[in-house]
């Protein structure tokens, strides 16, 4: 249980973080790549001492590390363009939305026994997460791309699939912390590479507070990964219910976050998203 408290706080900082880039003026790119170093970092230097030979001798999980990497820094890269073409307030709701592909994996993929209790509470999530994301589009663009969110939908969702997946058959006797951190820096691999072309095309330029703002969104960010396996074990609850309670608690306590400390405004349809998200997480705690 300490683990998935943990998870739903350092997803819910990254928010904020996300949030404080636009103040400051932080290429957001830059830091996202930075932060995967930085991650990374974490989950070596934290965790290097439960490195075990084996793990080269069952290696299992490599397809789904580069899985994981690949997806880390595609998604991220699609949800910038997509928020240019489409607008920031649709291609929100696609991502936050997403959850619904890795729930309804997980009920499949483990054949998970569905209660009324537990339906109910999906609805409500679902409801809730709608409600508080949705917003008229900021944007109105004639070429928007529709395939981008559609990519961000599924692709966010068999990411959460591939973390959980890997969890439970693929692991062998590596740890979740190093499994998160090889996945992170393939990502930063990957996305360094990307910077690396738009710097020698000339389309960016380095700047020290993008590192600064990369390492300390990647220190929440490992652990929010990290801890987000840790907790498929450590509850005991069914998987599907316990990616239902983090992405709708980290919704419900980044909108707070918003409130209090980023003047945002709330609405009415916004206020019964928070009730059904509430209400989300009481039923989902119950169905166990």
């Amino acid at each position: 249980m300490i683990e998935l408290i943990l998870a739903i706080l350092f997803s819910s900082v990254i928010f904020a973080i996300f949030k404080l880039f636009v103040r400051f003026g932080i290429d957001t790119f830059q830091a996202i790549v930075f932060n995967y170093f930085t991650a990374a970092i974490c989950g070596f230097g934290l965790y290097s001492s439960s490195w075990d030979p084996n793990n080269l001798v069952d290696t299992r999980w490599i397809p789904f590390a580069l899985i994981s990497g690949i997806l880390f820094i595609s998604l991220f890269v699609i949800l910038g363009l997509s928020s240019q073409r489409n607008g920031v307030a649709i291609t929100s709701v696609a991502t936050k939305m997403s959850m619904a592909t890795g729930i309804l994996g997980m009920i499949f993929l483990y054949n998970e026994s569905v209660g009324l209790l537990k339906v109910t509470g999906i609805l409500f999530a679902f409801i809730g997460v709608l409600a508080v994301s949705w917003m008229k589009s900021d944007q109105k663009n004639e070429q928007s791309s529709w395939w981008m969110l559609l990519l961000l939908f599924f692709g966010s969702g068999l990411l959460d699939i591939v973390l959980n997946y890997t969890q439970k058959n693929a692991l062998g006797t590596l740890t979740p912390s190093l499994f998160s951190a090889i996945g992170l820096a393939i990502a930063g691999c990957l996305g360094l590479f990307i910077l690396v072309i738009r710097m020698i095309q000339r389309k960016t330029k380095f700047q020290f507070k993008n590192l600064l703002a990369g390492i300390i969104l990647g220190i929440p960010n490992y652990f929010s990964i990290y801890l987000l396996i840790s907790s498929y074990q450590s509850t005991g609850w069914k998987d599907s219910t316990v990616l239902s309670i983090i992405n709708v608690s980290v919704v419900l306590m980044s909108t707070f976050v918003g409130l209090l400390f980023f003047s945002e405004k709330i609405n009415r349809l916004k206020l019964i998203g928070l009730l059904c998200s509430i209400l989300a997480i009481g039923l989902l705690y119950f169905s166990n």
